[in-house]
């Protein structure tokens, strides 16, 4: 058994050094995230909700759908994806680029 122990135990005192390190880094932190999609304009409420009813019922007219969050695609994010992605992509002109997040300065 006590070779087991020694294989398999772990050093408690590293990983909270490390779960310390960690919270003092995000706590240091001036950069926020922004958010890939905000709220839409209430205006739109009922025409993006009529189409999006529309096409989920499909071939079942009677069904009954409840719109509960509206959400559009935040334009700065686009904007700024678009600039990076265009930038990086100046080398190799055929690559293909995912964003997964756009983070600014506090």
């Amino acid at each position: 058994m006590g070779l087991f122990q020694k294989l398999f135990r772990r050093d408690v005192d590293d990983s909270k050094d490390h779960l310390i390190k960690e919270e003092e880094i995000k706590e240091e932190s001036s950069w926020e995230q922004l958010p890939a999609y905000i709220d839409a304009d209430p205006a739109d409420f009922q025409l993006v909700s009529l189409i999006a009813s529309s096409i989920a019922a499909g071939d079942y007219p009677e069904s009954q759908f409840v719109v509960k969050r509206i959400l559009q695609r935040n334009p700065e994010v686009v904007n700024l994806s678009l600039i990076a992605t265009s930038i990086a992509s100046g080398d190799a002109p055929d690559s293909q680029f995912n964003v997964k997040a756009i983070y600014q300065k506090k």
